[in-house]
């Protein structure tokens, strides 16, 4: 099996505007089936004709610089108004019906590696307020543009008592001067899209040259995070129960929709069954601390006390809407945990979840290593941690997560710095429905070292 992955897990060849008709100055798009996002209808088209409707949201294809060229060339052509936010070249450019009318530089974004990392995808502008103050960060911001759960574009932050921010504050939005940001306030409406692109997503082509390895598992991929190069596959659009590797995907939710300050107090409806019980109920507890034994001890308990801040059913729904704009159209998630079978997704679709934890969230990964003792949060609340993700002390292991349920079997997610041909890429090994889900992930890494030779990217 030798064939490249499409980033997002969508073999996506063109972005195609339905018929575009101008009403009163606005553009409205006139939609094939179902109803329109906000004026606008983006759908994707690929070698069969087949369509399917481009969702706002963290899209790794859209980072990818031929594509998202692609896209804001329909953009342009179907003289749609729209924000172009480069954060390679820190620039930011509004388009007023497919012409650039203001550019404006980035003064800051989110620290690469950090939880608050600015993500890249295509996003639209949610809300505008003059002032907005942020209970998160404790300052006001002038001019805000919410585009994606937490991430806002605003001008220079400023204390309630009048002093700005230093230069190196960040919380993760895209920050323009205080002038800049009132011109696009002025300038934007409600709806407004957002293309957020980070050159670092790009696929830089690296080819390999292969034989198969004998596991357990019954669907599994090797996959690099950097040419989206599938190395090994077996079933890799089957759809599989995941188990814990739903965690995942809550602590994505957690880190994009819940302010990870808030003070989260147990109740008895939050100690459910779970690897180690640790919460105590009536004891208060950061949900940042939460991710700990979330990532590292598989808790349910943390879990559905993560969930507890925004209700499960509501908590569940934008874990399903983050896996949605990731391109993981096979997934799946009935419960915050992982623990019951409706939790289900294909390993293609995990690729796409690794990779973007790989460029956007690797504060997650270094979570599920063991290795981060201290953040911006200080050190963790709990002593005592064990990791239950068997490779944490392996030097070349990324970071990942394993599940085991009687439905699920034994499920794993991880990624590996591998070293091929004297060359280190970055691998994601995946397996589902394993006997020895560490045993097999291993004989793939192992497999990988021993056959694979590194051929150079075609110019």
């Amino acid at each position: 099996m030798m064939r490249r992955l499409a980033a997002a897990n969508v073999p996506l060849l063109y972005v195609v505007l339905l018929l575009i008709v101008a009403v009163g100055g606005a553009i409205f798009a006139i939609a094939r089936f179902g109803d329109t996002i906000y004026r606008y209808q983006v759908l994707l088209e690929d070698k069969n004709a087949a369509t399917r409707e481009l969702r706002f949201g963290s899209w790794p294809a859209l980072a990818n610089p031929d594509f998202f060229r692609e896209v804001k060339e329909k953009f342009i052509a179907g003289k749609i108004s729209f924000i172009e936010a480069d954060l390679s070249a820190m620039r930011l450019t509004f388009y007023r019906e497919g012409a650039p009318v203001e550019t404006f530089p980035i003064l800051t974004k989110g620290r690469e590696g950090s939880w608050w990392e600015t993500p890249a995808g295509l996003y639209k502008i949610d809300g505008k307020k003059e002032n907005h103050f942020s209970a998160f960060a404790g300052v006001y911001l002038p001019w805000s543009l919410p585009f994606q759960g937490n991430f806002f574009i605003h001008g220079w932050p400023y204390y309630p008592g009048g002093e700005p921010v230093r230069s190196t504050y960040s919380g993760g939005c895209i920050r323009l001067s205080t002038d800049d940001a009132k011109k696009l306030y002025d300038l934007v409406t409600l709806g407004t899209p957002v293309l957020v692109f980070e050159k670092d997503f790009a696929a830089d082509n690296l080819a390999y040259e292969v034989r198969l390895p004998e596991i357990s598992a019954k669907e599994y991929l090797v996959a690099d995070l950097k040419s989206n190069f599938v190395l090994l596959g077996k079933a890799t659009r089957e759809s599989a129960p995941i188990a814990s590797l739903t965690k995942l995907v809550t602590a994505l939710a957690a880190a994009e929709y819940i302010n990870l300050d808030n003070t989260v107090t147990i109740t008895d409806e939050m100690l459910v069954p779970t690897s180690k019980p640790r919460l105590v109920a009536g004891e208060n507890i950061s949900a940042f601390n939460l991710l700990y034994p979330l990532l590292l001890e598989s808790s349910n308990e943390a879990a559905i006390a993560l969930a507890a801040n925004l209700g499960q059913g509501r908590f569940v729904a934008l874990m399903n809407d983050k896996a949605r704009s990731l391109g993981m159209t096979q997934t799946t998630f009935v419960d915050p945990s992982g623990s019951g079978a409706g939790n289900v997704s294909t390993v293609e679709d995990l690729f796409a979840l690794l990779r973007s934890i790989y460029n956007n969230r690797s504060f997650i990964l270094q979570l599920t290593t063991g290795r981060l003792d201290n953040s911006v949060y200080g050190r963790p609340a709990f002593n005592d941690l064990g990791n239950f993700n068997v490779f944490g002390n392996y030097p070349e292991f990324l970071g990942g997560k394993m599940g085991v349920s009687e439905s699920a079997g034994e499920t794993m997610a991880t990624i590996w710095n591998v070293i091929i041909s004297g060359e280190t890429r970055p691998l994601a090994v995946v397996v589902l429905g394993s006997r020895e889900a560490a045993q097999d992930t291993e004989t793939l890494v192992n497999h990988v070292r021993a056959t694979y030779a590194v051929r150079p990217a075609e110019n």
